[in-house]
């Protein structure tokens, strides 16, 4: 007997707190980058950016579901060039490449059309869901099935109409059900209905996308499609919103399916948590463009009218109360961070003591002298986290100093966040090794990345808030840290 791992169940509306799981930091951080795009409304440079982010939202939508495969040197050359045939060399995908650029289009227009449903100031609704996943699917014209005997049979696809059939899939753990076919229209009429009431509540973008997107995953309304129309769907909610598409890629691929999986059973928290991490990144590349960015195509007197402009920018009085509070709040941080790792020093130093006098543990936090060390590190960091690291603006650091027979540093920076500072902080982490070659010279490869994703604050948010998060993150950064450094022992 197979067991029914998820028993399908009817949708249910916001959990009660709902209030609670949305994020202060990305409305601040969505906050500032309203205030900067008027500036940017008819560059190229955002024109660029969006084209490249809905070609990106294009390709990683089909990937996610296995429609089909590109490798990720040709997935960025796509992303930069466009859709063509002639940039997908044959062992690069696992479908012929006219194939794959017809999936590509589609998704694309799927994208386009939300953009354009926006601007028409329409209402979600069922007619429209059908229309989305048949422009999603136009090229697609079967999809797997299990024939009466068990057999893997391929079936017509029906585009743009609810399914017929059950498509309850069974996987290594048991049988996911999702919503019988008679049930479809009406279960689909409750999620417009109550989506159309939280809009009139005003319920916070990153939320409602989260809630959204599993609703509908729960129904499953279509014989196939269904995760691509999902995330058209969060998608739709954050352009109203005048935030980004959600890009969900295959690298964000376990993670999203774990909080599909705790969604299930109750918990939305963590969807919501992923959603607002993947809109915090887009609004991170966002901030580092600027209407002063000069591409190499532009004339010499650009560029340097382009520079008087900025120079001009930083002495204004505006920019020196934001800097103020933004560097105040980081002072907060980084005096909390120099308790957090004082305290962690005092704990090793007793101990390795006992074991070796020369060995040690202590705290150091930069000054006016030496607060330019680790810039390459720094930049490192935020070269493989995608996001520009402006040290020259501000740059902070302090680092945990492990002595055993090498050396052992873990490091956070605190710095000014985008190639303009608009209120926008960040801290990162990493950890080197230091050691000593037979001659005495020092010697480290290159720092290795404690944090998954920077922690940004913005001089708009209530500090008590700030410091809670950053709580959370700093001590997962010192699990982390401490947890290499016992393994490299």
């Amino acid at each position: 007997m197979v067991l029914i791992r998820n028993k399908w169940e009817p949708i249910e509306d916001l959990p009660v707190n709902w209030v609670a799981l949305a994020s202060s930091e990305l409305e601040s951080v969505a906050e500032i980058w309203r205030s900067q795009l008027e500036k940017l409304q008819h560059s190229d440079t955002l024109k660029k950016f969006n084209e490249q982010l809905s070609r990106e939202w294009a390709i990683e939508t089909g990937i996610i579901e296995n429609l089909y495969f590109i490798d990720k040197e040709t997935t960025q050359l796509l992303i930069e060039k466009g859709f063509q045939t002639a940039l997908i060399a044959y062992d690069a995908t696992d479908k012929q490449a006219e194939l794959i650029v017809q999936f590509l289009i589609a998704h694309q227009d799927a994208l386009e059309t939300l953009f354009h449903f926006v601007q028409d100031g329409r209402e979600i609704s069922l007619f429209f869901i059908r229309e989305l996943h048949q422009i999603l699917t136009r090229y697609q014209k079967t999809v797997d099935a299990v024939d009466v005997f068990g057999r893997k049979v391929q079936v017509p696809l029906l585009q743009g109409q609810w399914k017929q059939c059950p498509n309850n899939p069974t996987r290594k753990d048991g049988i996911y059900e999702y919503c019988p076919p008679m049930q479809v229209q009406s279960e689909m009429e409750r999620l417009v209905s109550m989506h159309l009431e939280h809009m009139k509540q005003r319920v916070p973008p990153e939320v409602e996308a989260a809630w959204l997107h599993h609703r509908f995953s729960q129904i499953h309304p279509f014989q196939d499609g269904n995760g691509r129309v999902a995330r058209a769907l969060a998608s739709l909610i954050f352009i109203k919103a005048n935030w980004f598409p959600l890009v969900v890629t295959r690298y964000d691929r376990d993670e999203y399916l774990d909080a599909l999986e705790q969604s299930d059973n109750g918990n939305l928290s963590s969807l919501i948590s992923l959603f607002t991490k993947l809109q915090k990144k887009a609004f991170v590349k966002a901030l580092t463009l600027s209407k002063n960015v000069i591409n190499d195509h532009e004339p010499l007197t650009r560029v340097i009218l382009a520079s008087i402009e900025r120079l001009k920018a930083r002495k204004q009085k505006s920019m020196q109360q934001m800097q103020n509070h933004a560097f105040e709040l980081s002072h907060h941080l980084e005096n909390i961070a120099e308790e957090k790792f004082g305290a962690v020093a005092f704990a090793l130093n007793n101990e390795l003591k006992k074991l070796e006098s020369s060995y040690f543990a202590l705290v150091e936090r930069s000054n006016e002298r030496n607060a330019d060390w680790f810039r390459q590190q720094v930049v490192y960091t935020a070269k493989i986290l995608e996001y520009y690291a402006d040290t020259r603006t501000y740059h902070s650091w302090i680092r945990l100093k492990i002595k055993e027979e090498r050396q052992t540093e873990i490091t956070l920076s605190f710095h000014a966040l985008g190639a303009e500072f608009f209120g926008i902080m960040a801290a990162s982490a990493f950890i080197e090794y230091r050691d000593k070659t037979e001659q005495q010279e020092v010697i480290f490869d290159k720092p290795d990345i404690l944090c998954s994703e920077i922690f940004q604050f913005s001089y708009t948010e209530q500090e008590n808030f700030v410091i809670q998060r950053f709580q959370s993150w700093l001590e997962n950064i010192l699990l982390i840290g401490l947890d290499q450094w016992k393994n490299q022992l």
